[in-house]
């Protein structure tokens, strides 16, 4: 079996700059085989088939173009006899010897791991990224932030489907094929972490498979044994799901990273929190013909959020849900033949239900505990919390913490902006992590998105504000959209005229929020985004809107400034 170059669209005749493969090598379908440079970006091509490389017909430095040939592999036709990796296979290489020594160590691959060793490498620094997983990514790219987007999409597709119906489109129900679905989804994983993979092989990163904790200030062991000296530290171990005391041991009783496998597609869900993590998912299977439920312990979904950004959320899912259990807490969970059974404690007494399966989705906890850092003199709190300065600095000055240990927000982008600091301060450059705001995302349907101050601190805190909101009632974009539920807010402060908060909910609110974000760290008032020329017809038109309103120029609403 040959494999050829495929189809480069406007490129031919381009340069062969790695070949990320050997003969003898087994190989599965879209493994990366050799890179490619144009004058615009690098390209990866990837496997076509599965098999055994037997011969390499390029070599580096190679001019290529569509239907050249690249190699030849021999294919295993025996299912028996299928190629598998091994578990180190995605990892770029491992160390030689038992004791090995770096200039920095960053423990942990996902976001703020990789991005931090990739920004040191680029600073010259020898790297070496220890990784308890055979992949990089961490638990965002594997089984948190990008799985549940591809679910997600999946999701929004069928509801948007169905919402057709009442403009003249009928679709038939879908045929759902779960096997499918999470195939389309593992396949993504793996293009991002075979990218990974490259980009840590252009930089000489020095990755390392393995669970490690540290036996001195500069020292860490791995679970293997093998130790690693290190000048500095980056720390970038995340987080993982928090759990309930006392849980059966079931497979019906999923975490969010189970709950992203998509096995098969249950009758009926209750997922235990309502906050984001919980709430995401109930969309996805909901939009698969699960019956779904959601508990919660405080008195209102999203707690912490603004009561009106959340607002139009519930009114949607209040019908599209079986319950939704407010004030309720669970006091016992048992596995029975039949199915999960939950014993709910409300104000009105006590429930039980039977669901086929229940998704714990309550929060997060730091994997801060798990890595000996008491040997390290790292001091952190009872939560698990690393405590730094905006240099990302722990109490141990060579030794830096980033990501999710550091605390709320447990947000990637977060992570990826703190590990640039914690990076260039590793290499001796001038940095600080020294930003005004950090944005926050629900990718429920609608999406809700805020950044910088919310109605409820100002309130708590006593901050004079103003604020202006534009009903996407009123946008034309909305509209055609057939999604006119949302709107979007923005806060001044009384006195300069700054804005200083800002939320959106509705369609792509996750996209839009980011120009307010801007506004804040740039200090803009409203009449620097009223006067920014925004496209017609758009969503980005209802910031836009929202800031003239506070202007008092507004003419797309009668809202006279008071």
């Amino acid at each position: 079996m040959d494999i050829k170059i495929p189809d480069l669209g406007d490129f031919d005749n381009v340069e062969v700059i790695e070949i990320l493969v050997k003969i003898g090598e087994s190989i599965e379908e879209n493994d990366n085989l050799i890179s490619l440079e144009t004058d615009k970006a690098s390209i990866d091509v990837p496997a076509t088939h599965a098999g055994i490389i037997s011969s390499i017909h390029v070599s580096v430095g190679d001019k290529v173009s569509l239907g050249d040939l690249i190699l030849s592999i021999k294919e295993v036709d025996n299912k028996s006899e299928k190629i598998k990796k091994t578990k180190n296979k995605s990892i770029n290489k491992n160390m030689e010897s038992a004791t090995h020594t770096t200039d920095l160590l960053v423990l942990g691959a996902g976001p703020g791991g990789y991005t931090a060793a990739f920004r040191a490498a680029d600073l010259g620094m020898k790297v070496t990224l220890v990784e308890r997983w055979p992949v990089l990514g961490g638990v965002c790219l594997n089984v948190g932030c990008i799985p549940s987007k591809a679910l997600l999409h999946a999701a929004k597709v069928i509801d948007d489907a169905a919402a057709m119906k009442d403009h003249g489109i009928k679709f038939t129900k879908p045929q759902i094929d779960p096997k499918a679905l999470g195939a389309w989804k593992d396949s993504i994983i793996k293009k991002l972490t075979s990218g990974l993979e490259h980009l840590a092989s252009q930089r000489k990163v020095n990755i390392v498979q393995g669970d490690g904790s540290f036996q001195s200030p500069n020292r860490i062991v791995l679970d293997n044994k093998d130790t690693i000296d290190f000048k500095q530290c980056i720390l970038a171990v995340g987080s993982e799901s928090a759990s309930l005391p006392n849980l059966p041991i079931d497979e019906r009783i999923m975490d969010s990273s189970m709950a992203l496998e998509l096995s098969s597609i249950p009758d009926s869900l209750l997922v235990v929190g309502g906050g984001i993590i919980g709430l995401e998912m109930a969309c996805v299977y909901s939009a698969l013909g699960t019956k779904v439920s959601i508990v919660e312990l405080t008195e209102t979904l999203m707690p912490g959020t603004d009561p009106d950004l959340v607002s139009p959320f519930y009114k949607i899912v209040k019908k599209r849900y079986e319950n939704i259990y407010l004030k309720t807490k669970v006091t016992k969970i048992e596995s029975l033949k039949a199915g999960i059974k939950v014993r709910f404690e409300r104000e009105e007494g006590s429930t039980s239900e039977v669901f086929d399966r229940i998704l714990i989705a309550i929060g997060r906890r730091s994997n801060a505990f798990d890595i000996g850092l008491k040997d390290a003199g790292i001091d952190l709190d009872a939560q698990g919390i690393v405590k730094v300065d905006k240099q990302m600095k722990t109490n141990k000055s060579h030794i830096f913490a980033i990501g999710d240990i550091t605390g709320n927000p447990m947000l990637a982008h977060k992570a990826t902006h703190q590990a640039k600091v914690a990076a260039e301060v590793a290499a001796g450059k001038k940095s600080a992590f020294d930003v005004r705001v950090i944005p926050s995302v629900a990718y429920t349907d609608p999406e809700i998105a805020w950044v910088g101050l919310t109605e409820n601190e100002a309130k708590e805190f006593n901050i004079a504000y103003e604020k202006t909101k534009f009903p996407w009632s009123a946008s034309g974009r909305s509209l055609t959209n057939s999604r006119d539920e949302g709107f979007t807010k923005l806060l001044f402060d009384k006195e300069t005229g700054r804005v200083i908060g800002g939320g959106i909910v509705g369609s792509c609110a996750g996209d839009l929020i980011s120009e307010i974000a801007l506004a804040i760290e740039m200090g803009a008032d409203a009449a620097d985004i009223g006067m920014t020329i925004h496209p017609h017809p758009t969503l980005s038109e209802t910031i836009a809107f929202a800031a003239e309103a506070q202007e008092g120029v507004l003419t797309d609403l009668y809202m006279p400034k008071k």
